[in-house]
This record gives C-alpha cells, structure tokens and sequence, in this order.
C-alpha cells in the first residue's frame, strides 16, 4: 500500500523534532573532550587544595578553559602511589597557577577543541532546514488536493479542469436520442473548425449555449461530445466550484478563467450547475449572498462586457433555469436556449442501440420492445436499466441477457429491490383483490392504458404492483384519459370495499388517493375541467425557490377555494362509484383472477386479458366509460 508524501511527512516532523533534542542533548554530554587523560576517581576541590599544600601533587593537566583539571597525586596511605584525579575547579582562580609555579609542578592547559561547538551550529542549522523542507513538500504536495493547505496560496486561481486537446472520449455519435439538440449544436462545431464560413456573410457565432433539461437526459455528455468533435482546448468547472466562504473569491476564479480561455481560444467553456452561481440577483431575506452575487456580476461582465471573447464559447447546464437571473439568459450572454429533453420511442432505441453495443444480449430480445416499455426514461435511466440486466445476468451464471432479466431491471429501477414474498394469509388475499381491482378496472374502462403485469411480489414500499403500459407516445392528455386514471387508481379500493366490506378497507390505498387527489385538483386548477370554467386557478407548482416563492400565494377567494374542493369531491365520487361497479358487476372473473394471482404471484397482461374476455367482451376502447 503506497503512502502519500504528506502523511509521511507528516509523521516525520514530530519524529525529526524529538531526534533533535535527544542529539543535543548527547551532543551537550559528549562535548567535554578530555583527550586521552581519564580518571576513574574524582577529587573534591577542598581535597585538592590540602594536597596541593602537603607537596603530593605532582602534574595537572587543566581542560575545558580552566574549570576541569586531571591531576597526578601520591598518596602516603598507598606506599606512595601515583593516583590519576579528576577534579572540578571553579574555574576564574588565577592564584592557583601562580601556586603550581612556586612549587615546581608540572602542570599543562590544553585549549578546547572547536568540534562541539561545529555540531551544535550545524545541529541548530539542520533542523530549521529540515522543517521548512517539509513543510515546503508539505504545501506542494496539497496544491492538488482540494481543500488542501496549499489552496490558501491560490484562492483566487480557477479550479476548472483543462485539457488541451480535448481528448473526451465521447463523440456525436456516442450520445443518441436528442437529434434536435445536435444538430443546434453541430454548428457551434463548424464554426470552432471553419469559422470563416460564419463570417463571410457577417454571422456572429453565439457567444453562450445554455443547455436546459431534466437530471440524466445527456446535457454533460452533449458538452464533451462538442468538445471532442471540434478538437479545441476545454475547460470544465462546476458552478459551485465558483463560491467560496471569502467575498471576492468568485469573482477573482471567474476573471482567471476567462484569462486562460483568453489565452488558449479558440475554446469551449463549460460550466455545469450554473444555478449554483447564476441565480436572481437580490433573491432571499436580507439580499442574499454578496459573494455568489458579485461571482455572478464577474461572470456577467465577462461574458459581454466592453471587450470581446472572440473564440471563446461558453456551454453551461442546468435542470433549473427558472431561478436563473434574466441578465444571464439575454442575447449575448447565452444567445441561445437549447432544450435537452426526455426521448421518445425512436430517441430511446437509439440510446439502447448505444448502450447495448458492449453488453450480450440474447437473440430474443428486441430493443424496440424494451423501448415502449420504457416511457419518460431518460438516458441515464436507459444506461442504468441495461446496466442493472446485466448485472442480473451475472448474478443468475448466464451467458447473455434475456428479456426475464431486462422484466426484473425495469421493476427494479422504477418499483425498487425485490422484497420477501407473502406468505399465504388473509393480507396476502386482501393484497391480491386490491392489485386485481386496478388490473380489472383498467382493462375495462375506455381510454386507460392497457394492464401489463400484475404481481405480489413486493418492490420497495409497495406489498404489491399493477403495471400499465401505454400504447403510444402521450404528449397530451384528454380529459377523459384522466378521468380513467383516476377511476383506475380507486379500482383497488373499490375492490377492499366490495369484497370485505367498509370496515375492512386498508391503508394500501393511501399513495393511489394522493395521485387521485392531485389529478382532480388539476383538472380543477389548472385544465378548465369542471363546472368552474376556463380558468387556471394556480401555476407550475415546483421547487420553492427562495426570494421568488417564500410564500405560496392563494390566487383565488375563499368562495372559489370552497368550490374548488367540492369539485374535487365530486370528481372523485362519480370516479369511485364507477369503480364500484365494474367490481360489483365481474365478482366472478374477480375471484378466479385473484386465485390465480395467489398461485402464481404474477400474471402477465395478455394472459389477464385472455381470461377477462371469457367472461366479458372487452371492446379496443372498453365497455365502461367514466362520465360526469
């Protein structure tokens, strides 16, 4: 395993600076040099001076500047023998030199040796220069690392990822679905490539492309694939990269941007999030951030201020531009809107047709299928999808992917994980009913979308499932159709209230009366679809943005608040009652249905169908229709 340089260094300061004191320490025992003269025994000074008056002194060698003397004495005790002495003097005492001379001793000074003094300046000198060495690597090393003390040298720096080259990988013909979006974007790759073609006849490449649409739907992978197509410098940053904690940070990141991009046009900039850096000027309580503020102002400035950015164009991304500041959205700064939505049938078997190139798939399967079963995916749902089948594949020791694998992908990514099944019981049989009624309902109501599969195989929250597929492309819907969802999402209390009885009904129907409740609001809000008339009562109801939508605003009186619940009442009452019926007049297909469902936890559509016409005639649009 590799350790980085800063956690070595990082545990080598502590370890350098205790080394260092220990040496000194050593180095401040050791500096004493006595030569070759060593005592073993020591003498005190009051012992030396007796001895130095009864005559056994015979030499003194005097060291360390005249406060450590090695002496030879006799001893009388001993026979006379000569002892080697150590002695510390108190150093400044002059008299005694005068005394060695009187009594003709012999005695020597020996000048320290400069040696210990040279380590110890070399030890104080080392040690600043190992730290600072460190701590040199230390910084250099975190210049790359974000939020690494380094970063206090170049706040102001851009944090954009540049490369040269624009080797992305990703080329037109690796993103499919939004052909309309390519071809807008095809001519941004000409001009980068040919640009006198634009300016002979005076055509002024837009200067900003705001690419807008919904999480997943290939607004990132448009901008590498203009990149690698045009073969230019690129330079992508996010928009929260921009705002830092420090006012002025933004400002400065967004002016070095620009002054590389300057430096290497023509190029592309992209910016994705933009809304993290763009939105309303003067938005929130107290005015809002000064620092995203003036980032934004910078970023204003530079894409249309008193001098040009010719060669530059700047891509950015956004799944919201209803916060964006209109100044960021008018001509010449972003000169054109380029909406990136979800496919349709061909867009999404283009996608799969991309995605399915390295997965192995069974010769049974048809991507068109998958396709239009697959309505209100997006590109990354679609990637995700066969990426989930092949896992599946995998996990189950097949060779290829077969259409069981990409049934259980789809109800995985829209339902959730498989749970545990039921076991037989009394919920297991109630579940049945309830999944039955919404199955029943739907096939027999006019205008609702054909029943796929019903299952009790729990998914996520749900204990169990009915899936409806539509048939085509729905771009716009009548107001019949939603009278049918609605009737179709009550078949499965309708059935509990039929069968068990009002004081067995459940809570399984509490997610299918929020959408009941939703669509019969809207179609009184919003659609003009009630007694009320032509009116639409509220708006788009999004995300609260903050500054704009602090407060949802009522648009309407009290008088028309109460009619508009008794609408919505009464939607939903005829809807229930026709449920109702449906359920009361098939009891018997019902009930064979919901023995089987429990024997089999799964029916498919066309075997659903199949089972339903022996029992009723089920016309192309229906039998039953939900009429105010």
């Amino acid at each position: 395993m590799k350790l980085s340089w800063r956690i070595i260094l990082l545990w080598a300061l502590p370890i350098l600076v205790i080394g260092f004191f220990l040496w000194q320490g050593t180095l401040s025992q050791t500096s004493v040099d006595l030569g070759q003269n060593t005592a073993s025994t020591r003498m005190t000074y009051g012992r030396f001076l007796e001895y130095l008056d009864a005559h056994r002194i015979t030499s003194v060698d005097l060291y360390e500047g005249g406060r450590t003397a090695i002496v030879e004495a006799t001893d009388p005790e001993l026979e006379n023998r000569v002892e080697r002495l150590r002695v510390d003097l108190p150093g400044n005492t002059p008299e005694l030199i005068s005394r060695f001379r009187a009594a003709n001793i012999n005695f020597d000074y020996h000048v320290p040796k400069s040696d210990g003094a040279i380590w110890g300046f070399l030890g104080n000198l080392v040690f600043p220069i190992l730290l600072l060495t460190g701590l040199f690597f230390l910084f250099r090393r975190s210049n790359g690392v974000p939020g690494g003390p380094g970063q206090a040298m170049s706040f102001g720096k851009s944090k954009a990822r540049f490369q040269m080259e624009a080797k992305t990988g990703v080329m037109f013909d690796d993103v499919a679905g939004i052909e309309e979006a390519k071809e807008e974007l095809q001519e941004v790759v000409t001009f980068l490539k040919k640009p006198e073609r634009f300016t002979a006849v005076g055509a002024r490449i837009p200067k900003g492309v705001l690419l807008v649409g919904p999480p997943g739907t290939g607004k990132t992978l448009l901008a590498k694939a203009i990149a690698g197509e045009a073969g230019v410098p690129f330079f992508s940053i996010s928009g929260s990269e921009f705002v830092e904690m420090f006012v002025g940070v933004g400002a400065s990141r967004v002016r070095d941007l620009f002054k590389k991009a300057k430096e290497n046009a023509p190029c592309i900039i992209f910016i994705d999030e933009i809304d993290a850096v763009g939105r309303q000027r003067g938005a929130g309580i107290g005015g809002g951030n000064d620092e995203r503020e003036q980032t934004l102002n910078q970023l204003l400035t530079e894409m249309d201020g008193f001098e040009g950015n010719t060669g530059i164009i700047v891509i950015a991304a956004t799944n919201r531009p209803d916060v964006l500041d209109s100044a960021l959205l008018r001509p010449g700064r972003f000169d054109r809107q380029i909406t990136v939505d979800t496919p349709d049938i061909k867009g999404r078997l283009s996608i799969l047709e991309v995605h399915a190139r390295n997965k192995k798939l069974a010769p049974e399967i048809q991507l068109e299928a998958i396709a239009r079963r697959t309505p209100g995916f997006s590109g990354a749902d679609l990637a995700n999808l066969l990426n989930e089948a092949a896992i599946l594949t995998a996990r189950r020791r097949k060779d290829a992917i077969t259409m069981l694998e990409i049934d259980d992908a789809v109800d995985r990514v829209v339902a959730g994980m498989e749970g545990t099944p039921l076991v037989d019981g009394k919920s297991k049989r109630l579940i049945a009913y309830h999944e039955i009624g919404h199955a029943m309902v739907g096939t027999l109501l006019k205008d609702h979308d054909p029943v796929q599969k019903v299952t009790l195989i729990p998914r996520g929250q749900a204990q169990g499932l009915t899936w409806f597929a539509p048939t085509e492309e729905q771009f716009l819907i009548s107001r019949s159709q939603i009278l049918a969802r609605i009737t179709g999402a009550l078949g499965g209390r309708a059935a509990e209230d039929m069968i068990f009885g009002d004081a067995e009904v459940t809570t399984g129907a509490g997610n299918d009366l929020q959408q009941v409740t939703t669509m019969a609001r809207q179609m009184v809000t919003r659609y003009g679809m009630s007694d009320l008339g032509l009116l639409s009562l509220e708006g788009q109801m999004g995300e609260v943005f903050l500054g704009r939508d602090l407060m949802t605003r009522s648009e309407y009186s009290n008088e028309i608040a109460s009619r508009v619940d008794g609408q919505v009442r009464e939607i939903v009452a005829h809807c229930y009652q026709s449920a109702c019926t449906i359920i009361e007049q098939n009891r018997e297909v019902i009930d064979r249905l919901v023995d089987l469902l429990i024997e089999k936890e799964t029916i498919d559509g066309e075997e659903f169908r199949q089972i339903v016409s022996e029992y009723v005639t089920v016309p192309e649009k229906g039998v039953y229709a939900s009429v105010l």
